[in-house]
C-alpha cells in the first residue's frame, strides 16, 4: 500500500511531517510527565508553583526505567491505528511500567470514562498521581485495573504467549507486545519466540512483537542488549521472525525513524494476510518483529549524587529518591524538562491539538473491547452431557475409560461450534496420551510446518493446541484466548501441571481483582483437566508422580478456585459441562483415563455432582442410623479401594455399620464461612457425625484434607492418601506403598474401633497377611494377586 492509496482524512493518513512528528513528541512528553509524577507527587499536579516536600508521597513505590520507551511504542501505535484503521491491543511485557499505560489511558480519555472520579483537569490529575502505588490505590503493573490491559506483567515471562492467545481466531486483530529484554531471559519468553509456527494467517490475527533493548535489569545488564547486533538478528531470524531495528536517543531522530519502520512493518502485516487470504495460502510466512534500543530511563536524570542513571541499571525503579533535601530540586527540574505548562491548559486538560492524536471510541487501546474480552464473549453451543453418558444399571458392574467418554463429548463441541471459532484444547502432546482420542474425529491438531504422510492428525486449521509440547505455552496460549472473549480447556499430567503453577495462580489473582471491578466483564473460566495422574504411573514411576497442584490452587481466593474429583465418567461429563459453562474461576479436575468401574448412573451421577458430596446409601449399611464408622473417599483411585475395603469388612463382619462419602467438589469440606461451596457445620455434622472415627482416603497429600477439616467438630479424621512413595510398579503396589490400598483401609478402621476385640484383631492380621502375600506374588509374577485384579463390587440384594 503506497501513502497514495491513503485518504488523507487525518494527518496519521498522510505523510510523516515533521509537524506530525512534533505532535507526536508532545504527546511522548505529556505521557512521560504523567508517569513520572504519579511515581512522586501528591499534590501540585501542573507545578503551578515550586516544588515543596509536602508535595512527595512519604513512600516512592514503582518504576521508571521501562516507562519512557513503552510510553514511545504507546505513541506510535496510536499513529497506526489511525493510519490503517486498525483493530489493536497492546501488552506490556515489562509489567513493572504500568504507570505508562495509565498515563496513556488518561492522555486518551478511556481512564476516565471507566473511573469518572479520575477526571480530566487539574483535580483528577491530582487524584491520578496519589492513587498510584498507594494505600487503597492502583497497583504498580499493569493490573486488571488498567484499561486495555490483559497481561499484568508482574510476573514476567508471558506476554508473547498470551498476545498469541488473544489473535488465535480473530482474524482482525493486531496483539502489539512490548518484550522486556529481562523478561526475555525468561524460560517462557524464550520459547514463546515459536508461537509464530502455530498462527494461521487466514484465520488468526497478527502479533507484533517489540524487543525493547533498555539494556539493565534490577542491577545487571541484560544478555540479548549486550550480543553483537549481527547474532541477534541471526537469533530472532532462526526463530522465523523478520527484525526490524530502531535504534537510538535522539527523540525527534527517533520518531522519525520509528514512524517510518511502523508502517513498514504493518504494511507488512496487512500484505500477509491480504495474499494467504486471497489466495487460500496458510503456509507461515516469516512475521515482522521490532527491535527498539533506547537507553533505561531515557529522557530521566541523567546523574545523580554522582552516579549515572539515564542509560543505567540505577533507573529501573525510582530514579531519585528522596532521601536528601537537594534532591528535591533534581526532581522539580526534571518534571519541569517536560513542560507540562505547553501541553495541558490552565485546567490540567490535555490540549485538543494533542488530544486529537489519540484514535476514537473503541480503537483507543484502553477501550478496546479484546481488552475486556468478557465484552465479546458469547454462549458456547454445547450439547446434551447426559447424552454420552455410560449406561449403569448395577453399580460397578460396568467398566469404562472416563477420559475416553468425555472425549466424545469434547468433539461434538468442537462440532457444533465449528462457525462460532470459539473453542478450542491446549494440551503439551498429551491430548492422546490423556486419552482424548475421539475428540479428534472433528478437530485435529494446529501446524503450520512441513507435514510427512505418517503424520496424524495434523492441520493448518485445527482446534487442538496439542503440537507444542511446552506447558508454558499452552497455559499462556489459553489464557490470552479466554482473556479475550473465548472458551477452551488445558489438559495435562497431573505431575506436570506443577509446571504452571505459577500462571494459573497469577491468573486466579487477575480474576480475584476483575471480580472487585464492576467495569470488567466475566470471561470464560480456565478449566485445568489432570489426567496420567499419580495412581496410573505404573509405567512412568516416580517422576510423574506429584498431586501437589491441588494443595497450591488450595490457597487462592475461595471466590475465584473450584477443585472436582469426580470417580467415574458420568460425574466427569456432569463436571466438565458446569465447568465450561462457567465463568471467572479456575477450575480443576482430576480424572482416570485407565478403565475403571463405573459407580453411578447418569441420573445419579447429576444429583452427586449438583451437591458436590453425598452419602452413597447403595454402599452404605447404616441404614439412617449413626454408624460405627464413616468410610470417605475423594478421587477415582481413592473411591475404588474404599469400597473395596467396605466390600471385606461387609464380608466378615456384617454387623458393623459403615457410612460411605464420596466427595466430589473438595471444597465442600471447608466451612460456608470460608468457601461458598462449603458445608455449614449443621451439615457436616449430618454427614460425618460429630464423633464416629472417619477414614478418609484422598486422591493427594493427606495433609490437604486435614487443612480444609481443621475447624470441624469431629476431630476423629484419619487420612489416607499419597505420602511420595513411587516407583515403576503396578497401580495396586502404589497404592499399597502409600497405605491407601484397601487392606491398609481395613486394618485403619479396626485400629479405630477397639471394641471390635479379638474378631477385629484376627482380621487386621488377615490383611497384615494379605500385604505379606501381595509384596511376594508382585516381586515373583510382577503382577497383583488375581483377587485385587478380579474384584468387582458385589450389590446388596
Amino acid at each position: 500500500m503506497s501513502e497514495n492509496d491513503l485518504v488523507p482524512s487525518c494527518p496519521e493518513k498522510g505523510p510523516i511531517t515533521d509537524e506530525l512528528l512534533e505532535r507526536m513528541n508532545q504527546w511522548w512528553r505529556a505521557a512521560n510527565y504523567l508517569a513520572a509524577c504519579q511515581l512522586y507527587l501528591l499534590d501540585n499536579p501542573l507545578l503551578k508553583r515550586p516544588l515543596q516536600k509536602e508535595d512527595i508521597k512519604k513512600k516512592i513505590v514503582g518504576h521508571w526505567g521501562t516507562v519512557p520507551g513503552q510510553n514511545f511504542v504507546f505513541v506510535h501505535l496510536n499513529r497506526e491505528i489511525k493510519r490503517y484503521d486498525l483493530d489493536l491491543i497492546l501488552l506490556s511485557g515489562p509489567g513493572h511500567g504500568g504507570n505508562f499505560y495509565i498515563a496513556n489511558d488518561y492522555l486518551d480519555g478511556s481512564y476516565s470514562e471507566v473511573y469518572p472520579n479520575i477526571s480530566e483537569d487539574e483535580k483528577g490529575m491530582q487524584k491520578l498521581f496519589k492513587q498510584f502505588s498507594f494505600p487503597g490505590g492502583v497497583p504498580s503493573h499493569c493490573a486488571p485495573e488498567t484499561p486495555g490491559s490483559i497481561n499484568e506483567g508482574g510476573e514476567l515471562g508471558y506476554s508473547i504467549a498470551h498476545a498469541f492467545g488473544a489473535v488465535f481466531d480473530n482474524p482482525g486483530l493486531i496483539a502489539a507486545v512490548t518484550v522486556g529484554d529481562g523478561e526475555a531471559e525468561t524460560g517462557p519468553l524464550a520459547t514463546s519466540w515459536h508461537s509464530n509456527k502455530f498462527l494461521n494467517p487466514i484465520t488468526d490475527g497478527a502479533v507484533l512483537p517489540i524487543l525493547h533493548l533498555n539494556g539493565y535489569k534490577i542491577s545487571n545488564p541484560t544478555v540479548l542488549s549486550r550480543l553483537p547486533h549481527e547474532e541477534l538478528q541471526k537469533l530472532m531470524e532462526g526463530y522465523g521472525w523478520k527484525p526490524y531495528w530502531v535504534e537510538g536517543d535522539d527523540p525527534m531522530t527517533m520518531h522519525r525513524l520509528m514512524a517510518e519502520t511502523m508502517d513498514r512493518v504493518i504494511e507488512e502485516i496487512l500484505a500477509i494476510q491480504k495474499n494467504a487470504r486471497e489466495n487460500n495460502n496458510p503456509e507461515r510466512p516469516h512475521w515482522p518483529m521490532i527491535i527498539l534500543r533506547t537507553p533505561k530511563g531515557w529522557t530521566g536524570p541523567k546523574v545523580v549524587d554522582g552516579y549515572h542513571i539515564e542509560g543505567n541499571f540505577r533507573a529501573h525503579q525510582v530514579p531519585v529518591d528522596m532521601t536528601k533535601p537537594e534532591h528535591l530540586a533534581i526532581l522539580e527540574s526534571w518534571l519541569r524538562s517536560y513542560k507540562p505548562e505547553e501541553l495541558f491548559d490552565e485546567n490540567g486538560t490535555l490540549k485538543p491539538e494533542i488530544r486529537a492524536l489519540a484514535p476514537v471510541g473503541n480503537a483507543r487501546i484502553g477501550a478496546n473491547p479484546h481488552g475486556n474480552g468478557g465484552l465479546l464473549l458469547r454462549d458456547l453451543i454445547l450439547p446434551d452431557f447426559r447424552d454420552y453418558g455410560v449406561k449403569v444399571e448395577h453399580h460397578g458392574e460396568t467398566e469404562a475409560q472416563d477420559m475416553i467418554e468425555l472425549g466424545k463429548f469434547v468433539r461434538d463441541v468442537f462440532k457444533d461450534n465449528e462457525k462460532a471459532r470459539n473453542f478450542r484444547s491446549f494440551s503439551p502432546d498429551e491430548a492422546m496420551s490423556n486419552r482424548l482420542n475421539h475428540a479428534f474425529e472433528s478437530a485435529d491438531r494446529v501446524w503450520m510446518e512441513e507435514q510427512k504422510p505418517t503424520d496424524e492428525y495434523l492441520n493448518t486449521d485445527g482446534r487442538f493446541m496439542d503440537s507444542m509440547l511446552s506447558e508454558h505455552m499452552c497455559e499462556g496460549w489459553l489464557e490470552g484466548y479466554l482473556l479475550t472473549g473465548r472458551h477452551g480447556f488445558f489438559d495435562s499430567y497431573e505431575a506436570f501441571a506443577r509446571i504452571i503453577d505459577s500462571m494459573a495462580a497469577q491468573h486466579a489473582k487477575w480474576l480475584k481483582v476483575c471480580n472487585q471491578l464492576t467495569w470488567r466483564e466475566e470471561i470464560a473460566s480456565l478449566n485445568i483437566i489432570l489426567t496420567s495422574h499419580i495412581w496410573q504411573q505404573d509405567h512412568n514411576g516416580f517422576t510423574h508422580q506429584d498431586p501437589g497442584f491441588l494443595d497450591h490452587l488450595a490457597n487462592k481466593k475461595a471466590d475465584v478456585v473450584r477443585l472436582y474429583l469426580p470417580p467415574d465418567t458420568n460425574t466427569l461429563l456432569s463436571t466438565f459441562d458446569h465447568c465450561i459453562r462457567s465463568r471467572n474461576y479456575v477450575n480443576v479436575i482430576v480424572a482416570s483415563k485407565h478403565p475403571r468401574p463405573q459407580w453411578l448412573s447418569m441420573p445419579e451421577a447429576v444429583q452427586h455432582c449438583t451437591h458436590g458430596i453425598g452419602i452413597w446409601q447403595w454402599a452404605s449399611n447404616d441404614q439412617g442410623q449413626e454408624p460405627d464408622v464413616v468410610m470417605a473417599c475423594c478421587g477415582d483411585t481413592p473411591t475404588l479401594e474404599v469400597l473395596a475395603a467396605v466390600s471385606i469388612l461387609n464380608e466378615e463382619m456384617p454387623d458393623l455399620k459403615i457410612r460411605v462419602i464420596n466427595v466430589v467438589d473438595l471444597f465442600k469440606l471447608q466451612p460456608h464461612g470460608e468457601h461458598p461451596h462449603g458445608l455449614t457445620d449443621e451439615e457436616y455434622d449430618i454427614l460425618f457425625t460429630k464423633d464416629k472415627p472417619i477414614i478418609f482416603a484422598f486422591h493427594g497429600y493427606p495433609t490437604l484434607i486435614h487443612e480444609l477439616t481443621y475447624r470441624r467438630h469431629n476431630r476423629n479424621l484419619h487420612v489416607r492418601g499419597y505420602k511420595e512413595e513411587g516407583t515403576i510398579t503396578t497401580p495396586f503396589d502404589m497404592r499399597v506403598q502409600n497405605d491407601i490400598d484397601r487392606f491398609h483401609l481395613v486394618q485403619d478402621v479396626i485400629l479405630r474401633l477397639p471394641q471390635l476385640g479379638n474378631k477385629g484383631a484376627y482380621l487386621f492380621q488377615k490383611m497384615a497377611d494379605k500385604l505379606v502375600e501381595h509384596k511376594q506374588y508382585i516381586r515373583e509374577y510382577g503382577e497383583d494377586l488375581p483377587e485385587v485384579a478380579n474384584w468387582k463390587w458385589k450389590e446388596r440384594r
